[in-house]
């Protein structure tokens, strides 16, 4: 079995590590990014990869950053693993370490490539209202995401899914996918295709996209915006200077023409919360009020008062 060295640090690259051990290879080490402080109390938090690497005995390093660090460089040649498998790191690898694995460094990413290069393939999916998207194995160059193809898979978006859980559904079928990969790798049967020179990014994402703007959005994408920064940031309205996160909604199948876009068409516990769009309506079925908890729009209705034919900015 090949000693292998992984780099990730969210849950999605902690299944992918789970599945390598699982799979009986020899983990010989894991490269997360350091702890971070995180939440009200900012206390010091450790990714889903390092819990992992702690319950398993398995060695950890966390560099601040890896680029001209000799001294993290040396160590992993010290290592010698004969493959490095990268799973959302989030830092770009420099040649000296693409070149000390005997088989090269293979990286799982959350698209179909070249579609969606970048560090928010899954959210960009969903934001820009696909059908499809999947996983995909390269070995790695020293681009971004631009490294010769080995294996992908392709899976259907669902209707109403969010970021949220397409993430966890591309975490496990990426994980299989990785064995595979390396498996194929083991014994000499890895395809091998370069990327066509079409290729679409996937940058990061930033909190002044999360506004909704009532007088350009169509309700369509109203909804992918709403669900593909779930669970992310959310997006978000304001409703007499306060700020209110929808996380949830559906497209009305009423129609209303002479009011303005963001008008509050319907609002009481009982019927919910229905607000105008350039195109049509959309229904509300999960906010969550300025410095207060996400909940159903019933629930939060019927605590709060969000008046009809008021206009939302």
């Amino acid at each position: 079995m090949l000693n292998i060295l992984f780099m990730g640090t969210p849950d999605f690259a902690k299944d992918s590590l789970e599945a390598l051990y699982n799979a009986n290879y020899k983990i010989i080490g894991v490269v997360t990014n350091p702890d971070r402080p995180k939440g009200r109390g900012m206390k010091m938090n450790t990714s889903p990869v390092k819990d992992f690497a702690i319950s398993k005995d398995i060695k950890i390093y966390q560099p601040e950053k890896i680029k001209n660090n000799i001294e993290f460089i040396n160590e992993i040649k010290k290592l010698n693993p004969d493959i490095i498998c990268v799973v959302a790191y989030g830092k770009i690898l420099p040649k000296e370490i693409l070149d000390i694995p005997k088989y090269g460094c293979v990286n799982l990413h959350g698209s179909i490539l070249p579609k969606y290069r970048g560090a928010a393939p899954i959210q960009w999916a969903i934001l820009n209202g696909d059908t499809t998207t999947g996983v995909t194995t390269i070995y790695m160059d020293e681009g971004m995401d631009s490294g010769d193809i080995i294996l992908k898979e392709t899976v259907e978006i669902k209707e109403d899914e969010t970021t949220g859980e397409l993430w966890e559904r591309l975490s496990k079928v990426g994980a299989k996918l990785l064995v595979e990969t390396i498996s194929k790798i083991e014994d000499g049967t890895a395809p091998r295709q370069k990327q066509s020179q079409y290729y679409s990014l996937a940058p990061m994402l930033n909190k002044e996209m999360s506004k909704i703007d009532w007088n350009t959005m169509p309700k369509i994408k109203i909804k992918n915006l709403v669900r593909g920064l779930n669970p992310i940031m959310g997006a978000y309205t304001i409703y007499k200077c306060k700020k209110i996160k929808i996380w949830k909604i559906e497209i009305s199948n009423e129609n209303y023409d002479n009011e303005l876009p963001g008008t509050i068409l319907k609002s009481n516990d009982k019927t919910g919360l229905t607000i105008k769009t350039i195109d049509g309506a959309i229904n509300v079925l999960e906010i969550q009020g300025e410095n207060a908890k996400k909940m159903s729009i019933y629930d939060f209705l019927r605590g709060n008062k969000l008046e009809v034919n008021e206009v939302l900015g």
